[in-house]
């Protein structure tokens, strides 16, 4: 995994224009991985790759999409495939704050930017939700996989009371509109719909979005 790259400013981010282009490169590399495979496990390998790779910059991510909101954590779309076979999301947490023990229903890849987060798994049985191995810590830069394959409920929280994390999530849908699940502690199933904190997104496409690759790049 590539090293980090320094930060320029109190909040981690640079001071220059975001350097889109990672973002841009990122989508254009997981749609063309799309068209490529619909194995889960090589979308989630070499997914994995794709995210470490995007989450080793922090010089990408305009502000506006990595504000915390005072009340709740906030997930921000950043990019939705146009068939909607995956979305491009940040998360960003405030102190302290934390989901519920929640499902995906879909594969989903988590690469943490800014920070670190909690993260516990969960097992359903008939009559409980119950811890699925030790609470696991993601720092800045590493990338954990979800999906009902290889384990599709947990619980996350920042790492940090003090401070905001932010994480990138990488799900196969527009997560934001797939009907999903939180749980109490008797594993009773609670559907919802997370929808999304913003109306706008990047414009990856323009201009001044950066350079772009060559074909043989």
């Amino acid at each position: 995994m590539g090293a980090r790259q320094p930060d320029t400013s109190a909040f981690g981010a640079s001071a220059l224009a975001p350097r889109l282009d990672r973002l841009r490169d990122f989508v254009v590399d997981f749609a063309a991985l799309l068209s490529q495979t619909k194995d889960e496990a090589r979308i989630l390998d070499v997914g994995r790759t794709f995210l470490a790779d995007l989450v080793a910059h922090d010089d990408w991510l305009p502000e506006a999409f990595a504000r915390p909101d005072p009340i709740r954590y906030a997930q921000h779309l950043l990019h939705c495939d146009s068939l909607e076979r995956f979305s491009v999301v940040s998360f960003v947490w405030g102190p302290g704050q934390a989901t519920p023990v929640h499902d995906h229903t879909v594969w989903g890849l988590v690469g943490v930017l800014r920070g670190a987060e909690l993260e516990q798994p969960y097992l359903r049985l008939a009559d409980a939700v119950i811890p699925a191995g030790p609470v696991r810590r993601l720092r800045a830069g590493e990338v954990a996989a979800v999906s009902p394959t290889v384990g599709d409920i947990h619980q996350v929280t920042n790492a940090y009371d003090d401070r905001v994390s932010v994480s990138i999530h990488v799900y196969g849908d527009n997560i934001g509109a797939v009907r999903r699940h939180a749980y109490d502690r008797a594993g009773r199933p609670k559907p919802f719909i997370s929808g999304y904190a913003n109306t706008l997104t990047p414009n990856l496409w323009g201009a001044d979005a950066g350079p772009r690759r060559t074909l043989n790049s």
